[in-house]
């Protein structure tokens, strides 16, 4: 069978749809494990664009956000991309508290940098459940490079301009999530390109296959 690299049919994006809300919700169960709090996501998304809209497409979507702090990881494997988990600017200090700790007994310097480390931690499971989940579905496994978190940046600046090459397609799985009893919500986005969505259209196949 032939595949068309930067094409995703209806039927496989309701098929992908459906493996990511299994992925999603082994996310949720992990984070709640962890907190004692459930995370609440949304149906996800799918989009093909062209490499370069990319930056843009993802800024419009995180518009009603005056800043965001952000975390972001590469994921590498047959399904290898960037996974960026969006907030706003202060979701960080509200999730503090999720953790066991308590902001009125540390400084300014000490809550950014508490800040960061609660972003980390909350990114390295949602992000490592939903792309791990993900991955073993389709029959693959990934290694992740150490995330990255950057907080209190404008919209404009947060996202890198050049995730892939000119002239290639990226795939954007999206999810928006919230915290039950918390006021924080955000964005997940899982991006990939050329080589893993041709890959993909293949492992959807092949999962498929097992239920015909």
């Amino acid at each position: 069978m032939d595949y068309c690299i930067d094409t995703i049919s209806e039927e496989e994006k309701e098929i992908l749809q459906e493996i990511m809300n299994i992925a999603f919700g082994k996310a949720a169960a992990d984070l709640a494990e962890v907190i004692n709090i459930f995370v609440v996501l949304s149906v996800p998304h799918i989009e093909i664009l062209n490499a370069q809209d990319l930056p843009e497409y993802l800024k419009s979507q995180v518009s009603s956000y005056d800043r965001v702090s952000i975390v972001e990881q590469n994921f590498w494997g047959d399904f290898k991309g960037s996974a960026f988990l969006v907030f706003q600017a202060s979701a960080g200090k509200e999730l503090i508290s999720l953790f066991g700790e308590g902001s009125e007994d540390f400084g300014s310097e000490s809550i950014d940098a508490l800040e960061k480390e609660t972003l980390m931690e909350v990114g390295n499971i949602l992000i490592g459940a939903c792309v791990g989940k993900l991955s073993e579905l389709l029959g693959d496994a990934v290694t992740y490079s150490p995330p990255r978190v950057v907080t209190e940046n404008s919209t404009n600046d947060a996202i890198p301009v050049n995730i892939f090459e000119s002239g290639s397609s990226a795939i954007v799985l999206k999810t928006v999530f919230c915290f039950n009893e918390r006021n924080v919500n955000g964005f997940l986005f899982l991006v990939t390109s050329n080589d893993s969505i041709l890959w993909l259209k293949k492992s959807l196949a092949t999962f498929m296959e097992q239920y015909e």
